[in-house]
């Protein structure tokens, strides 16, 4: 490991170059909270995870028990460092500092192509939503509509893009509250005309782990990307106004409230719905858990209602992953390991050209959805996953670095220090490995561990043309 550098001071940031001096710190501390609860309460949630369930039946529920744990040490160790330098470029520019240059490069640049497909996805599947209303649309119409939305939010200032991440995030906690609220009436009380159906679902057909226990580590290659997205509130710590303050209590809050929403709600699925049935679901809006629910309870137009909140959910990602990768970009720009224009800020203090660099997986998602390209989308998103996985362990790798420069020099850092945080890091490690284990048994995995490995490989070598063109130009301006 390369030694680290002088660890800047937790206030520098530095600014880009082009317009603009710095990015502006216009987020407060209850936006950055919901930013992070934007991009990891996907749709996945609101529509089920039948491929998980049906590898794990109910011991799935110990899944995201475990996948929880596993997101929630990574997100209170992201937020010391953070916390104690909250830098443009996040996570990124903290490696670069720690790790040395290749590192800053490598978790920049995986992140952004990850957050791009993501993007993509996100607004492939609210154009669905829409023309679940009016199918008549033509696809590419509801992409566009959806595309622009998006970019206008994020395009016009911070405070719009956090006020609007707000609002959307909120109604998607209110929807997640109600649907606990019902589905806990069904499970442990009943209707005039519904008998309560109790816990026996999670034990009537072939117990508690049908599969075995082996199913359960399985499943963690479903589970652990439903938790994915909590790594953008680190990225709002260079746009917070109290970013100690916000990413200190931010990445605690949302590591508790993303276990109560993933747990309880799958918990109350599984003991209201036949395991089998929710496995076999086709992950339509017509077969959600929260269709099935608000029906029996009697809620008016129930189909209606989710399809509205899974709406809401996949703009509320799709805005926040544009967000974090447009920020990485921007960064990659400052330190010139990406195109010079990246780097500049408009008057209102946004990366609108690497905002809009960052909507190219809009476009690809487009043309892949209209050409019906589902091979060619399954890689991007094999490449996305792995990426993440290489992202997480740069930064627990980061802080394992950064832990050891703050304990020989405590008089540089204030704040907050979790106890114990190296030894936490190298098991989080270890069960990111793990994660990343279950390419010996299942197949997505497997396309996700080569396709991500030759993407990583294909980095490291643009790095190294990168620093040889550097060496090049500094070499001549010597002579």
């Amino acid at each position: 490991m390369a030694a680290p550098h002088k660890a800047p001071a937790s206030n520098d940031i530095r600014p880009p170059e082009g317009e603009g001096a710095t990015l502006v710190r216009s987020l407060t501390h209850r936006q950055t909270t919901m930013i992070g609860l934007g991009s990891a309460l996907g749709t996945g949630l609101f529509l089920g995870s039948g491929s998980a369930i049906s590898a794990a039946g109910p011991a799935v529920i110990v899944s995201y028990v475990l996948g929880a744990l596993l997101v929630g040490v990574i997100a209170v160790l992201l937020g010391e460092m953070c916390a104690a330098h909250p830098v443009q470029g996040s996570f990124g520019t903290i490696a670069q500092t720690y790790l040395g240059p290749w590192a800053g490069f490598l978790s920049r640049w995986l992140y952004w192509f990850s957050a791009v497909v993501v993007i993509g996805t996100e607004v492939v599947a609210a154009a669905l939503y829409i023309r679940w209303w009016w199918p008549a649309v033509p696809m590419s119409a509801a992409i566009l509509a959806i595309a622009a939305v998006v970019l206008a939010v994020n395009i016009i200032s911070v405070k719009s893009f956090g006020t609007t991440e707000f609002w959307l995030s909120t109604i998607k906690v209110v929807a997640l509250c109600a649907f606990i609220l019902c589905a806990a009436l069904l499970v442990f009380f009943g209707m005039p005309d519904t008998q309560a159906t109790g816990l026996a679902h999670l034990t009537d057909d072939g117990g508690f782990m049908p599969h075995g226990a082996s199913s359960i580590w399985l499943a963690m290659s479903v589970v652990m990307f439903a938790y994915a997205g909590f790594e953008v509130v680190a990225i709002a710590s260079a746009e917070a106004a109290d970013p100690q303050r916000t990413i200190r209590t931010a990445m605690r809050q949302l590591a508790w409230r993303l276990s109560f929403f993933y747990i309880l709600s799958i918990i109350l699925v599984m003991a209201l719905i036949p395991w089998r049935q929710l496995a076999d679901s086709d992950g339509s809006v017509e077969t959600s858990p929260f269709v099935q629910v608000f029906s029996v309870v009697g809620v008016p137009a129930a189909a209606t209602l989710t399809n509205a909140v899974v709406l809401i959910a996949a703009i509320s990602a799709a805005n926040a992953h544009l967000y974090g990768a447009s920020r990485l970009l921007h960064s990659l720009g400052a330190d010139k390991l990406a195109p010079a224009p990246t780097a500049k800020l408009s008057r209102r203090g946004v990366p609108a050209i690497a905002l809009a660099a960052s909507t190219m997986g809009i476009a690809a998602a487009a043309l892949l959805a209209f050409y019906d390209v589902s091979g060619l989308f399954g890689i991007m998103m094999s490449i996305a996953i792995f990426a993440l996985m290489l992202v997480w362990l740069l930064i627990l790798a980061s802080y394992v670095a950064f832990r050891r420069h703050r304990n020989a020099n405590p008089e540089e850092f204030t704040g907050f220090s979790i106890p114990g945080g190296s030894v936490l890091a190298v098991l989080a490690a270890a069960g990111v490995l793990a994660v990343a284990a279950t390419a010996v048994k299942i197949p997505d995995m497997r396309q996700a561990a080569i396709t991500g490995l030759v993407f990583a490989a294909v980095l490291a070598v643009c790095y190294g043309l990168t620093t040889l063109r550097r060496s090049r130009v500094k070499e001549a301006a010597a002579e």
